[in-house]
């Protein structure tokens, strides 16, 4: 449905993107997430027609709009502040862009009745946006963006605004919507947890480039680089060499010299490589499991976060690993500050990186 081949933009001597190429499928929820400053507006900006392109092409359902401006690109926008009109009722601000096109009035009324009822605003439609609370503002921008049925719908933070609550709530009815609409979303957002808990896929973004694009299961298990490892959620970043293979495993040899086992990779001996392991994927023992990857460890900080607790393991050379071990009240998985204990790593749970 959209497509950006080689997209540079500059902004006089800044570069804010840089050479960006990848497609988005139709009917796909699509997130472009990243810290500030790292090019995901300027996209979003770049696809909606609002500013043009330095160098290379965007397609729209296969048309190249690169020259074209919004109003003829079939897409429509929900701005971080919404841009409601404030004179307007909450009927006539989701109705103008119906009027603007000019479409008969029986067919505006029908069309605004059902957005209406699908965005649950039936006992708002004669309030102003003044009287009403950010979730219900926010599901008017969605339903003035969404009545004109656009190809292509772009989303700029349009959570963001909310209080942490509301702003959950409002992430399953955003994506719930998008499922019943069947429209290419297209999301900014600057936070993981928003990110992982809609999207079909993610284009995560450093400093203008897009460092990997994935489906939320690969970017959090298999991230390409150590940017994306670090910023979607937590991880342990671990240095290792590699000393040999055997025909499953690559063997590595990591700080102090501790061996341990990663999936077989085309890795040269001797080269030094990056790992990331999620820390909620240590897992914790009384006594000695055997196998691959065990080796004694003792929890030298443990910190309370209510469904979870967060330990810091010191093991053999001097290693730092962070774990997280899920409060379920079971005894065996009671693991406090001070103990000495063993520590296991599956060899699939560990993902190599790029620095």
């Amino acid at each position: 449905m959209v497509e950006l081949r080689d997209v540079t933009k500059c902004f006089g001597t800044f570069e804010a993107l840089k050479c960006a190429s990848f497609e988005i499928k139709a009917g796909e929820f699509m997130t472009f997430l990243g810290p500030s400053g790292c090019g995901k507006t300027t996209c979003l900006r770049l696809i909606s027609g609002f500013d043009a392109p330095t160098s290379g092409r965007i397609l729209i359902d296969g048309r190249d709009v690169t020259v074209d401006p919004p109003y003829r690109r079939d897409v429509n926008q929900v701005f971080q502040n919404y841009a409601l009109f404030p004179h307007l009722t909450i009927y006539e601000n989701i109705a103008f862009g119906l009027r603007m096109k000019r479409v008969a009035a029986p067919e505006i009324k029908k069309r605004v009745e059902r957005v209406i009822q699908m965005t649950s605003l039936e006992a708002f439609v004669d309030r102003k946006p003044a009287q009403m609370s950010g979730g219900q503002r926010q599901r008017v921008a969605l339903a003035r963006a969404i009545i004109c049925e656009p190809k292509v719908l772009l989303l700029d933070e349009p959570l963001s605004a909310l209080d942490a609550k509301l702003r959950a709530q409002m992430r399953v009815e955003l994506k719930q919507l998008q499922k019943k609409l069947g429209i290419t979303f297209i999301f900014v957002t600057h936070d993981q947890e928003e990110a992982l808990a809609m999207s079909d896929r993610v284009a995560v973004m450093n400093e203008g480039h897009v460092e990997q694009i994935g489906t939320v299961h690969e970017i959090y298990y298999q991230p390409a680089t150590r940017f994306v490892a670090s910023f979607i959620g937590e991880t342990n970043i671990i240095e290792a060499e590699v000393i040999g293979a055997d025909e499953t495993h690559t063997l590595c040899r990591l700080e102090g010299g501790l061996p341990l086992r990663i999936p077989n990779s085309p890795i040269p001996t001797s080269d030094k490589i990056l790992l990331s392991l999620r820390p909620e994927k240590i897992l914790l023992h009384r006594t000695n499991p055997g196998g691959v990857n065990s080796f004694p460890a003792h929890i030298s900080m443990e910190v309370f976060k209510g469904a979870v607790d967060d330990l810091t393991l010191e093991v053999e050379g001097g290693l730092q690993l962070r774990a997280l071990l899920t409060n379920d009240g079971q005894t065996d998985f009671d693991f406090h500050e001070g103990e000495s204990i063993f520590a296991g790593i599956r060899p699939e749970d560990i993902s190599l990186i790029r620095d």
